[in-house]
């Protein structure tokens, strides 16, 4: 009797070949923006000491309460966590590093983080992010500065409508004196809110204002608003974010219940949110912290960052975006003293940066080409008895065709002038151009 099959754990997700594609793709064009506005990678552990978590999201919070994946090193009895999120870990590197020294850094991430949720469509319990910190920096002009990112990477991906919702938390003692008239009203309207809001009127008020609950929505109409509590240095701020946002002509919406999920926030928090994701609307999160770092040891510090959730993305995206194609080239043989030939071919096009597939088997040409089709490849390259005898190939279009295509549907080409007739195929296909001395193309950029 066979021993049963083993599935992932509930929550975690395989990434399939498809969806890796994707990935791909959505991973370079991140970057590429990323590094456009100045911002350099870190990578920092996936397990961190719990009171890194502790001390920054808040103890009230429903990651710290009931989410986190935490355990007792067995060899040292320290308290462990697999991070729930990765502002809380750049900052702690950031403070242990001294990585502002030298003044203001940008920096980016890019890895998984873990919470204990029920799984549903858009939340796992494993999931990836992608995240940017700028540390040092006071004004305004650097929130603006990273919805400006974002909306650019929103374009290169062609997610197709997002909205943008701003808000602002303002400072501390802002918040403390709302806080208080805020538990007031709460507590005299109790009887009005759901089980799970009623949990949190003494804990955490303001995590009630972002409830779905229609019950505790209708309740909260006429609850006090944080922006009647603000002073003028905090209303300036946000008025300027405001003010720059039109200038550079973003479209945004004030969302008063906007207050993200971690207690570290303060000024302005922003999401981008779709309808297309049912429940989990946000893609995209983030806002200014500038006690984080006093709270992790370090010095007064002002910051602010972001976190893209990648699932989310990736679903947007959808399979259509296909990321890359598998290969550029499918090279057939016939076997025997014909293998050796391809083979030889295959590394040359491979050191001329071309993804190639070599047929790793014998079978009948017919079956082959069958693979070499369903492959993606734009061309077969066919290396058989009468090609190796006479040191040609015969190169055979998948997918280009017509006149200006760079090859004849099929034509056969000498072994001298095979890599230099495809790489200029290819690059003509690429909208680069054929050129009389082509240089090596990147991997992927078929």
């Amino acid at each position: 009797m066979s021993p049963p099959k083993i599935s992932a754990v509930r929550g975690m997700n395989d990434l399939l070949p498809s969806a890796a594609a994707v990935l791909e793709l959505f991973q370079r064009l991140a970057t590429a923006a990323l590094r456009s506005y100045g911002y350099r990678q870190i990578r920092t552990p996936i397990v961190e000491s719990t009171a890194v978590f502790r001390r920054s999201l808040g103890e009230a919070t429903d990651i710290v309460e009931k989410e986190m994946y935490s355990f007792v090193d067995a060899l040292n009895g320290d308290s462990l966590t697999l991070r729930p999120e990765n502002t809380a870990g750049v900052v702690r590197a950031a403070i242990e590093h001294s990585l502002l020294h030298d003044g203001p850094c940008r920096l980016w991430y890019y890895g998984p983080m873990f919470r204990h949720e029920r799984p549903q469509r858009g939340r796992y319990r494993e999931f990836f992010q992608v995240g940017a910190e700028a540390l040092g920096f006071a004004g305004p002009e650097v929130e603006v500065e990273q919805i400006l990112l974002l909306q650019r990477l929103w374009k290169a991906l062609e997610l197709g409508p997002v909205r943008l919702q701003l808000n602002t938390l303002g400072q501390t003692a802002e918040r403390l004196r709302h806080r208080q008239d805020l538990i007031a009203f709460l507590q005299a309207h109790r009887a009005e809110l759901d089980a799970d809001a009623q949990r949190r009127v003494e804990t955490n008020p303001l995590r009630i204002l972002d409830s779905k609950h229609p019950g505790t929505l209708a309740c909260l109409m006429r609850a006090p608003r944080l922006l009647d509590y603000l002073e003028s240095q905090s209303l300036a701020h946000f008025e300027r974010v405001q003010q720059l946002l039109g200038q550079e002509g973003v479209a945004f919406e004030i969302n008063p219940r906007l207050v993200r999920g971690m207690d570290y926030y303060n000024l302005t928090v922003f999401e981008w949110v779709t309808d297309r994701l049912g429940a989990q609307g946000a893609i995209c999160g983030g806002g200014r912290y500038d006690g984080l770092f006093e709270l992790l040891g370090g010095r007064p510090t002002p910051a602010c960052g972001f976190s893209i959730g990648v699932e989310r993305v990736l679903e947007l995206m959808g399979e259509a975006a296909d990321g890359d194609a598998a290969c550029d080239v499918y090279v057939l043989h016939q076997g025997g003293g014909t293998y050796d030939a391809a083979l030889r071919a295959a590394e040359q096009m491979r050191d001329a940066g071309m993804d190639v597939i070599l047929h790793a088997d014998e079978a009948s040409l017919k079956s082959q080409m069958k693979k070499a089709d369903a492959s993606g490849a734009e061309f077969a390259v066919i290396i058989g008895q009468e090609e190796t005898a006479a040191s040609t190939a015969t190169v055979k279009a998948l997918r280009a065709s017509g006149e200006d295509a760079p090859f004849r549907r099929q034509e056969r080409v000498s072994t001298d002038e095979l890599v230099p007739r495809l790489v200029d195929a290819l690059c003509a296909l690429d909208g680069i151009g054929a050129q009389e001395d082509p240089p090596a193309r990147a991997p992927n950029e078929s």
